[in-house]
């Protein structure tokens, strides 16, 4: 088992359901509020570290209850907290989340706070976890300049870097061709490529757009049609597994943090995507995002039942 990272976002998710979304002026009654940990990058360790994997969560919360959040749910499933980095001057990243309980619409508001200024200093002081493991996962919820500093630590200290284009944003092409995989959903890589990912023949020009950048291996997910994967020459559509998905919230952090598990252990790409469409398939039969993270176990006999 390879020792990994993620380098990425912590906020507090604060999600109301109401029966419409309301209007600018308007207020409207809810009918359920629900506080939680969330942030791209905090969801998609929890789901590796749940997985079995050997992993260090990297992220900056403010000094205030929030922080809290995090720090207590990393307690609860004994996950390290040696490398949390705190603002005295920033609070703890939040998401507003409002939810319409009929149509299922939502509305998200989210302020990155603290960790969207991590600074240089920062990313100098995680130097010996980058420098120990095999793959650090990114997401760009956080300030992009940080990011582009891990990358760099990355190749010079040969950890693979896996970057998921996830809330997209422009990135430069230098970013691009220091990185070891992307993980685009399907709307976030045609704003990269221009190009719309319906079927293998799509997917094989979309990823020809990241490959001439310098990126060994594109996935693309493609929600409940499954997994484009191009790597070797060899590009496949892997089909995602049949379930009855109650709340798609945290899907892809779900797949990212399986894939993240699965290449830990060794596991091939191939494989790799399998064990990620399997933790993600569990995940969207829950509600919420962290708390429907699922353990090893259960995803290890959902493999055995979908053989």
């Amino acid at each position: 088992m390879n020792k990994v990272a993620v380098f990425g976002s912590f906020v507090v998710d604060l999600m109301a359901r109401s029966p419409h979304l309301p209007v600018p002026g308007e207020t409207v009654k809810g009918s359920m509020f629900k506080m939680g940990p969330g942030g791209k990058g905090f969801n998609q360790c929890v789901a590796a570290h749940k997985a079995g994997a050997d992993v260090v969560m990297i992220t900056k919360l403010g000094r205030d209850n929030f922080a809290n959040v995090a720090l207590d749910t990393m307690d609860e499933l004994n996950m390290p907290k040696d490398h949390i980095l705190f603002s005295d001057m920033t609070e703890t990243g939040i998401a507003l989340i409002l939810v319409d309980e009929n149509t299922s619409q939502n509305e998200i508001i989210i302020v990155p706070g603290a960790c969207n200024t991590i600074t240089e200093e920062e990313v100098k002081g995680i130097e010996s976890v980058i420098k120990e493991s095999e793959y650090v996962l990114l997401q760009l919820e956080v300030n992009q300049n940080a990011n582009e500093m891990v990358v760099d630590m990355a190749n010079q200290h040969g950890c693979k870097v896996i970057v998921n284009t996830a809330p997209y944003v422009p990135i430069s092409d230098s970013f691009l061709s220091k990185v070891y995989m992307v993980t685009p959903n399907e709307v976030e890589a045609e704003s990269m490529t221009g190009i719309a990912v319906k079927d293998l023949e799509s997917g094989k020009q979309a990823a020809k757009f990241f490959h001439d950048k310098g990126i060994e291996i594109v996935i693309i997910t493609l929600g409940s049609r499954g997994v484009f994967v191009s790597y070797d020459g060899k590009a496949e559509i892997i089909p995602a597994f049949k379930v009855n998905a109650v709340d798609t919230t945290g899907a892809g952090d779900a797949f990212n943090g399986g894939l993240l598990a699965a290449l830990a252990e060794g596991k091939d790409i191939w494989e790799a995507v399998r064990f990620a469409n399997a933790l993600a398939a569990i995940s969207v039969q829950r509600l919420g995002t962290t708390p429907s993270m699922p353990e090893r176990w259960e995803i290890d006999a959902f493999l055995e039942a979908h053989n």
